[in-house]
Protein backbone atom coordinates (compact mmCIF):
# COMPACT_ATOMS: atom_id res chain seq x y z
CA UNK A 1 0.00 0.00 0.00
CA UNK A 2 1.37 3.32 -1.22
CA UNK A 3 0.16 7.29 0.29
CA UNK A 4 0.53 10.06 -1.39
CA UNK A 5 1.91 13.23 0.26
CA UNK A 6 1.16 16.81 -0.68
CA UNK A 7 4.27 18.53 -1.70
CA UNK A 8 2.51 21.90 -0.87
CA UNK A 9 3.77 23.70 2.09
CA UNK A 10 2.16 26.14 4.26
CA UNK A 11 4.13 29.35 4.68
CA UNK A 12 1.82 31.33 6.89
CA UNK A 13 1.31 34.06 4.47
CA UNK A 14 -2.00 32.51 3.28
CA UNK A 15 -3.18 33.92 6.62
CA UNK A 16 -5.20 37.65 6.64
CA UNK A 17 -2.95 40.08 7.84
CA UNK A 18 -5.74 40.58 10.49
CA UNK A 19 -5.16 36.89 12.30
CA UNK A 20 -0.96 37.69 12.24
CA UNK A 21 -1.58 40.63 13.88
CA UNK A 22 -4.08 39.19 16.76
CA UNK A 23 -1.77 36.18 16.76
CA UNK A 24 1.11 38.49 17.50
CA UNK A 25 -0.71 40.85 19.84
CA UNK A 26 -2.10 38.18 22.17
CA UNK A 27 1.84 36.43 22.39
CA UNK A 28 3.04 40.72 22.97
CA UNK A 29 0.63 40.47 26.00
CA UNK A 30 0.75 36.99 27.15
CA UNK A 31 4.67 37.80 27.89
CA UNK A 32 3.71 40.88 29.66
CA UNK A 33 1.32 38.78 31.66
CA UNK A 34 4.34 36.42 32.28
CA UNK A 35 6.79 39.44 32.98
CA UNK A 36 4.60 41.09 35.49
CA UNK A 37 3.82 37.45 37.44
CA UNK A 38 7.89 37.35 37.59
CA UNK A 39 8.53 40.73 38.60
CA UNK A 40 5.59 40.18 41.27
CA UNK A 41 6.88 36.92 42.68
CA UNK A 42 10.30 38.29 43.16
CA UNK A 43 9.33 41.20 45.04
CA UNK A 44 8.65 43.95 43.48
CA UNK A 45 5.18 45.78 44.26
CA UNK A 46 5.34 49.08 41.90
CA UNK A 47 5.67 47.80 38.59
CA UNK A 48 5.76 50.28 35.61
CA UNK A 49 2.42 51.61 33.97
CA UNK A 50 3.40 50.82 30.74
CA UNK A 51 3.88 47.02 31.68
CA UNK A 52 0.35 46.33 33.17
CA UNK A 53 -1.25 48.45 30.70
CA UNK A 54 0.54 45.82 28.30
CA UNK A 55 -0.51 43.13 29.82
CA UNK A 56 -4.10 44.09 30.62
CA UNK A 57 -4.91 45.90 27.32
CA UNK A 58 -3.02 43.91 24.56
CA UNK A 59 -3.82 40.65 25.41
CA UNK A 60 -7.39 40.81 24.51
CA UNK A 61 -6.91 43.17 22.18
CA UNK A 62 -4.83 40.62 20.26
CA UNK A 63 -7.57 37.87 21.41
CA UNK A 64 -10.57 39.46 19.70
CA UNK A 65 -8.78 40.50 16.37
CA UNK A 66 -8.37 36.95 16.25
CA UNK A 67 -11.63 36.00 16.92
CA UNK A 68 -12.63 38.89 14.50
CA UNK A 69 -10.16 37.10 11.71
CA UNK A 70 -11.86 33.87 12.23
CA UNK A 71 -15.79 35.04 12.49
CA UNK A 72 -14.23 36.93 8.71
CA UNK A 73 -12.91 34.07 7.02
CA UNK A 74 -15.63 31.61 7.86
CA UNK A 75 -18.30 33.69 6.41
CA UNK A 76 -16.26 34.36 3.43
CA UNK A 77 -15.55 30.44 2.45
Amino acid sequence: MTTSASNEQSTGTDKPLLMRLGVGLFSVGLLAVLVVFVLFAAGMENLPVWLSIAAGVITPLGLGLGLIALVREHKGS
